[in-house]
């Protein structure tokens, strides 16, 4: 039974590519979470019919 690549190759493209420090985070309650994405979505679709 054959095998996808070797074991001793495992990892490689993981450690070649470049470290990006995570960006800092807001971590809403999901309520406020819900509520934000909801007033995000009526700006979307009430700004060009104010125009």
């Amino acid at each position: 039974m054959g095998t996808h690549g070797s074991l001793t190759k495992a990892g490689k493209v993981r450690k070649q590519t470049p470290r990006i420090e995570p960006k800092n985070k807001k971590n809403y309650h999901p309520r406020l979470k819900n509520r934000v994405k909801y007033m995000n979505r009526l700006e979307k679709v009430s700004a060009p019919a104010r125009a």
